[in-house]
């Protein structure tokens, strides 16, 4: 896919970086890229970390690593600090589960690190994959744009 529109999910694998893919965060100084890959049917937000050459989603307590993903590409958004399940109008749809909720992309400070994953708007929190576990936050940061990528 092109990425010269504004917002555009781009298949990418095993540790592929594609052009004007989103930062957005760090990890022991690697660039940590919004990303998304299916996990169990699922389409989940998280956090590609080109020199693990994967992405990781977080799910039922664990974080998985993904070999095939999508990274956000050419979008212009910013994060917004929100707390216990605030979803802005604008954040930025990333992922879906059985019910058809949506998950959205969000970030937190955990252990001198900038880690990004999903936002789960019914259990108002924010898990990101660290460690082999999925970590949960009640105050994070959500990534919101004007116009929506391409989903």
């Amino acid at each position: 896919m092109p990425t010269d529109k504004p917002g555009r999910w781009v298949h990418a694998a095993f540790g592929d970086v594609r052009p004007k893919a989103v930062k957005g965060g760090t990890d022991n100084g690697d660039q940590l890229f919004i990303s998304r890959a299916r996990h169990k049917g699922y389409l989940i937000p998280g956090k590609f970390q080109p020199s693990h050459g994967v992405t990781y989603v977080a799910y039922g307590g664990k974080e998985y690593g993904k070999v095939l993903y999508e990274i956000l590409c050419a979008a212009e958004g910013r994060w917004v600090y929100v707390e216990g399940g605030h979803i802005p109008y604008n954040a930025v749809p990333a992922g879906r589960i059985a019910t058809g909720e949506p998950l959205y992309i969000g970030r937190v400070c955990h252990n001198r690190t900038v880690t990004l994953g999903k936002v789960h708007p019914s259990h108002g929190c924010c898990y990101v994959p660290y460690g082999g576990e999925e970590l949960t936050f009640k105050k994070f940061e959500i990534y919101v744009m004007d116009a929506y990528p391409y989903v």
